[in-house]
């Protein structure tokens, strides 16, 4: 029973720390198109919009919802490629003339919609790009469609003034709102849309992509899948990131040695996580991600894959020495050390407080 548990609360530990980083970073892979046969993942939203060409029952107005890096931008300009595409297939045929000037972003009628103000989206740029311009027929396609990123954007006057266009669109006319946040829309515009949430891509799928498409090694593809938490666009950035990898080998190398460091060398040797400061929490994902390993080793032996696969023999070692409560203690210390780093307390204080904790419970 107390192996479960604490099996349990392993997993449970490592749930939802990640954010912060992927918060930070910028999407990553969304200007890239691609057929529906290149995304990774998304089974329900591909099938949900090839059924629609399908049948001839394309919407108006989609919102597609979900975190950055999630795909939201690949879906869209599959979906938009897919519906111009001249041998009028469910997926684009990335041969044909229109399929080409869609990769080239060139296609008159697969407008993307700018903004100059970087938090905003104006009345005066859905006026322009979209309302005045989408009583003007399509040039070549079968459709003139509407590509918004960061529609959660969207200023009410200008949510406003785009709901008469939703409301009553030209047959032609084809809106996808991409958003990290559907709540931020108006209630009106939210039920005129068929709304696609992205979900997360499971790990599995994520780390074949990475060895697979991206030549990435498979210890470092475990890790990056792991740390990306089902989003393939943070997995991809994490991959090609030095910065990423080399905060991963400070790290590991020092999470391998704290064990031996003596008690007044501590503060030394902790001394390169300054130049991480910026990412520190990223060190306390990576750290929490390393004894959820030794936890659920402890808890299930050789049956529980590791995060940190090519440490394995001392994830082992530090499970065989480690009790149940100790590692409970050092999770505990990992969730004060990132409170007291949010709460503006000393850098090498709470790093000098966190690292004796662990040496004092890994046996």
């Amino acid at each position: 029973m107390r192996k479960d548990i604490v099996k349990k609360a392993a997993v449970e530990a490592c749930g939802d720390k990640t954010g912060d980083y992927h918060r930070k970073q910028k999407n990553t892979g969304g200007d890239c198109m691609a057929g529906f046969h290149e995304i990774i993942g998304h089974d329900d939203v591909v099938n949900h919009l090839q059924n629609a060409i399908q049948m001839g029952k394309v919407s108006h107005a989609y919102i597609f919802n979900g975190e950055v890096g999630a795909g939201k931008k690949m879906l869209a300009s599959a979906f938009a490629m897919a519906l111009q595409c001249e041998k009028h297939g469910t997926d684009p045929c990335m041969e044909c003339d229109s399929c080409k000037r869609a990769l080239s972003k060139n296609h008159p009628d697969i407008i993307t919609i700018t903004h100059e103000k970087p938090n905003s989206i104006g009345i005066e740029d859905i006026r322009i790009q979209l309302i005045d311009d989408v009583s003007i027929k399509p040039y070549t396609g079968p459709y003139k469609i509407y590509i918004l990123n960061e529609a959660e954007k969207l200023t009410l006057q200008a949510q406003n003034a785009l709901l008469k266009t939703i409301e009553e669109p030209p047959a032609y006319a084809v809106i996808l709102l991409l958003t990290t946040n559907a709540d931020a829309f108006l209630q009106t515009i939210r039920s005129r849309c068929v709304m696609l949430d992205i979900k997360p891509v499971s790990d599995e799928k994520i780390r074949e992509f990475l060895m697979k498409k991206r030549q990435v090694p498979d210890y470092k593809a475990e890790v990056c899948a792991a740390f990306a938490r089902g989003n393939v666009g943070r997995a991809v950035a994490l991959a090609s990131s030095e910065r990423f990898n080399d905060l991963k080998d400070v790290t590991v190398s020092l999470l391998r040695r704290l064990g031996n460091i003596r008690r007044y060398d501590i503060l030394q040797e902790i001394k390169p996580l300054n130049d991480f400061k910026d990412d520190i929490r990223e060190f306390f994902d990576l750290v929490l991600f390393w004894y959820r390993d030794v936890l659920l080793y402890k808890a299930a032996g050789s049956e529980e894959q590791p995060i940190f696969r090519e440490q394995a023999l001392e994830i082992r070692r530090q499970a065989e020495k480690s009790t149940y409560h100790g590692l409970q203690q050092i999770l505990e210390a990992i969730e004060t050390a990132d409170r007291r780093i949010r709460a503006n307390v000393n850098f090498d204080l709470t790093m000098e407080l966190l690292a004796m904790t662990i040496k004092e419970n890994i046996g």
